[in-house]
């Protein structure tokens, strides 16, 4: 990859969480004339919370109020504690008060009176992932009974999964802790409760080949209070076609953090193109690796930076308050548009592939720290595994190294079995097949046991790196008389690999949506001296095909890709019907796909993700 581009009520923001209903801890519902009167009708009135909306950033909540008792009630107040980082933003039907983090909801005038069976609501939006606790009405707790003081449950230690198949899966987990004990713990798939079990362990049958899940798990105690959920986990079921299949193939797209900046390319100009949902996969590019560890590349875009509502994917500005912003909570935002659409976090690139070297040296520990990065509950829900930019350092990339031919294969087998079967791990790799060449110098059809696929980067082979020419085009599909160099072509680099070992169905033919040009040329046909790069808009040589299609049109062909010739300037770069034929030649081939470097390169309306998307039908 080239890295030097360098309500009041019910607000409705997305409907799509289930409705989890936690009975929670406290005290019960007094507001009677005597201390015994309370405690005789302390079990008939209680207080249940609901969580009726979820969108990410911020959800719904509803308390309901509930007399089931002989006596009428005049006034309630429920209390609550949220962990910090959690708070009510706005309510209704409720005056809601806070001190730190201990909230309060009293009646209003016209809803405090509860007759016998009657049941009153309030509800509130709020932001933060945190669930109440510490539940009392009137002072006494939530569910009926008369014991103030008693805590809830903690959370229980996030599931593991294990024994995964194509319609079941295992899930174990540390217990929870509680004053008065545990009775049960209640399991959640994707937000809604499937089984209540008394143990710490559970299998969840019936499920669907080839699917993703999510878990948690949250704790219930002797008084049937319910404590927060455990972190998630993510399982990807077995089955239903692991490997890209045939009218089912990988369409990934490179979105990078710093096109925010000078490009001003936000994850919502993928809406508003039309390309979000003609693309299967986006890798987001890029996560740095230092010190052998995957660290987050850019802080200020990837989380921090805020989004008006203008440049926002749901139209709604960022808050200076809200626990996640930047481009990870647009794409979370964008996913929400498109549910079937995949989001890679991928680490390396040219610039920050030199640190995988010292990664090899301790592939576990490499993998633990990208898997605590790419799976931090402040967005574990926005990424679906990870990818490995390896711009082959052990075969001089940016730098040179003597970590070996079997580097790569390490780094992956340990990625796989830290993320497990339920996450996507990917690797980006050279195209480069002349005899000798980068191919040759890693052990691919082993590193590719543990992968999904690789992005085979058949682009770049030729540019005005080589200031003097010839010129070439940068991404030829096929050989052709006078090319520069043996072997630097796609249908080499393919075939190298398939020899290697590596199936056919794990590699993606690359893209580029940029074009390689020089100035200083005489002549129309490739193969002409230079005398420098031609002028770009962020790097000499290098121009996005949004802009060269008219400024420089095409207007030859050669190893199935396009070139233009314009005064003195010479570029090569695809367009929609070489892209096509592309595209047609990696079916032909039985190849998971295809991938692209990268979005903002396309033109406002992505005529060439339509280009890819409709090749690959």
């Amino acid at each position: 990859m080239r890295s030097s581009d360098v309500p009041r009520r019910r607000l409705r923001h997305r409907a799509t969480a289930a409705l989890t209903t936690l009975l929670l801890p406290a005290a019960a519902l007094v507001g009677l004339a005597t201390p015994s009167h309370a405690a005789a009708e302390a079990t008939a009135v209680t207080a249940t919370y609901a969580k009726t909306q979820d969108w990410g950033s911020g959800f719904e909540g509803k308390w309901t109020i509930k007399n089931s008792g002989t006596t009428s009630v005049s006034s309630w107040t429920v209390e609550w504690d949220y962990p910090s980082g959690t708070k009510v933003t706005s309510a209704w039907d409720a005056t809601v008060t806070n001190s730190a983090n201990h909230w309060t909801a009293k009646n209003l005038s016209w809803n405090g009176t509860l007759a016998p069976g009657a049941s009153v609501s309030f509800g509130f939006n709020g932001s933060g992932s945190g669930a109440p606790s510490g539940c009392k009405l009137n002072g006494a707790s939530c569910d009926g009974g008369d014991v103030p003081g008693d805590a809830a449950p903690s959370a229980p230690g996030t599931p593991t999964a294990s024994d995964i198949t194509n319609t079941s899966v295992k899930l174990a987990w540390s217990a929870a802790t509680d004053d008065k004990g545990v009775k049960n713990y209640d399991v959640l798939r994707d937000g809604a409760k499937v089984a209540t079990v008394t143990g710490t362990s559970y299998t969840n049958t019936g499920l669907t080949a080839g699917t993703d899940y999510s878990y948690t798990v949250q704790a219930r105690d002797t008084a049937d209070q319910t404590g927060p959920a455990s972190g998630s986990v993510k399982v990807h079921t077995t089955g239903g076609g692991t490997d890209p299949a045939p009218g089912n193939k990988v369409k990934l797209g490179y979105f990078t953090d710093w096109g925010v900046y000078g490009r001003q390319y936000f994850p919502k100009n993928l809406e508003t193109s039309g390309s979000a949902a003609k693309i299967t996969h986006i890798n987001y590019a890029f996560g740095n690796v230092q010190n052998g560890q995957c660290t987050m590349g850019d802080s200020y875009a990837d989380t921090d930076m805020a989004y008006t509502a203008a440049n926002s994917v749901s139209g709604v500005a960022d808050t200076w308050d809200q626990p996640l912003r930047g481009a990870i909570n647009q794409l979370r935002q964008l996913k929400a548009k498109h549910p079937n659409l995949k989001v890679i976090w991928s680490f390396g690139g040219w610039t920050w592939s030199g640190g995988f070297p010292q990664a090899a040296q301790n592939p576990a520990a490499f993998a633990d720290s990208c898997y605590k990065l790419v799976e931090d509950p402040r967005w574990a829900d926005v990424f679906d595994g990870i990818d490995i930019d390896w711009e082959y350092p052990n075969a001089c990339g940016l730098t040179c190294d003597t970590s070996g031919q079997d580097a790569l294969k390490k780094l992956t087998t340990a990625l796989r079995s830290k993320f497990g079967s339920s996450n996507l791990v990917t690797a980006a790799i050279t195209a480069d097949a002349s005899t000798g060449g980068k191919i040759e110098k890693n052990d691919y059809a082993g590193a590719a046991q543990s992968l999904d696929w690789y992005n085979v980067m058949t682009y770049d082979f030729f540019g005005a790196f080589n200031a003097q020419g010839p010129t070439a085009p940068h991404s030829p599909l096929t050989s052709y008389p006078g090319i520069p160099q043996q072997g630097f072509d796609s249908a080499d680099a393919i075939a190298k690999l398939k020899a290697q070992g590596v199936p056919s169905a794990k590699l993606l033919l690359g893209i580029g949506f940029y074009g390689r040009g020089w100035t200083g040329v005489t002549q129309k046909e490739p193969g002409g001296t230079a005398t420098g790069p031609a002028a770009g808009t962020y790097e000499q040589g290098i121009e996005d095909y949004k802009v060269l299609k008219t400024k420089c049109p095409a207007n030859g062909t050669v190893a199935g890709t396009a070139y233009a010739y314009c005064g003195s300037d010479w570029w090569s770069y695809d367009t929609p019907a070489t892209i096509n034929s592309k595209m047609s030649w990696a079916k032909s081939q039985g190849l998971g796909g295809a991938f692209f470097w990268e979005f903002s390169g396309d033109t406002a309306n992505g005529e060439l993700v339509t280009a890819i998307d409709s090749g690959l039908k």
